[in-house]
């Protein structure tokens, strides 16, 4: 059963304490859509064995679209009955990480280690191009978010943000990150990646030490979030947002936590947070109608050929 906790002011300091103790989109992506409410939709889904997912993405369609880290391939889902095959078969050497399906049926992928981000047929599976983001080794290409006529990239190892053109050729921007930013080296810090409620910026979580950065696009100064209710966002991972709600990811917790954004996106107001029994290490998220769809990454079981893998359901 999932279990979602109203935070009542006592709490918010206990809660803060616990989360540092204890140490995968924009408004409208998604339908409103009645039928995932409905008892018969499956809220466990299985993947297959080896697939080492950790980016989900669902469009208008009641399909989700999971990548792995194993191969790079791309596995299709029906939310409607939790059957689902491969839609891109990867290739060795190749990573999908974070990932997002635009509206005419293209996928957005991350590489990670690879530096690249790569655009995929979601109907066919074709590999239509790569863009290699960086040369420089040791970064690692995270997770993306569409908007405007850019999808902007993560890279957990450096202070930049990527844009990549949507739907054509052209170039590459690299944005680096100012203003509140600080990098700390040999761990991950930028990770999910949401627009703004008004649309004109990004909302970046950096995992290590759990803070959230609002990010102008125009200049890449990331002011960084003001937090209530609780002291981070540690092991922050894939985002989400609707409207002003903003769903946190935080996957070795195995929870996600809900704020409240102000309409700027300065401050940020802890709401309640949601667990279930059936997270194990919970990556990234999407949304389709009252739902939240959950890939458990599975990090601290062994990431072997034989090692299974879901995906969740959870009412958000």
């Amino acid at each position: 059963m999932t279990r979602t906790h109203d935070v009542p002011p006592s709490r918010r300091a206990v809660l803060g304490a616990a989360a540092v103790a204890a140490l995968t989109v924009a408004a409208g992506a998604a339908p409103a859509a009645a039928g995932a409410r409905g008892a018969r939709w499956p809220t466990r889904f299985p993947l297959p064995d080896g697939w080492l997912p950790e980016g989900i993405t669902i469009g208008s369609r009641p399909y989700a679209y999971m990548g792995s880290r194993a191969n790079g391939a791309v596995y299709r889902t029906d939310l409607r009955t939790g059957e689902g095959r491969i839609v891109h078969e990867g290739a060795p050497g190749l990573a999908a990480i974070g990932l997002k399906l635009d509206r005419d049926g293209l996928l957005y992928v991350a590489g990670g280690g690879g530096g690249t981000a790569r655009i995929v047929d979601a109907r066919d599976g074709r590999l239509l191009r790569t863009h290699r983001l960086t040369e420089a080794t040791g970064h690692f290409v995270n997770d993306v978010v569409l908007l405007g006529d850019r999808a902007w990239f993560t890279d957990s190892r450096g202070p930049v943000l990527y844009g990549v053109p949507r739907g054509r050729d052209g170039a590459v921007r690299a944005l680096p990150l100012t203003g509140d930013w600080e990098q700390t080296p040999d761990v991950n810090n930028a990770n999910g990646i949401v627009s703004t409620p008004d649309g004109r910026g990004l909302i970046v979580v950096r995992s290590t030490p759990g803070e959230l950065y609002r990010v102008d696009l125009a200049t890449g100064r990331a002011t960084r979030i003001a937090l209530a209710g609780a002291a981070d966002v540690v092991n922050g991972d894939g985002l989400v947002r609707v409207g002003r709600t903003l769903y946190v990811v935080q996957n070795r917790l195995d929870l996600v936590s809900v704020w409240d954004l102000d309409a700027r996106a300065g401050r940020a107001t802890l709401r309640r947070t949601i667990t279930d029994p059936g997270f194990d290490v919970p990556a990234t998220a999407a949304r389709y109608g009252d739902r939240l769809y959950l890939v458990n990454a599975r990090f601290t079981s062994p990431q072997t050929p034989e090692t299974t893998f879901t995906a969740v359901a959870v009412d958000r």
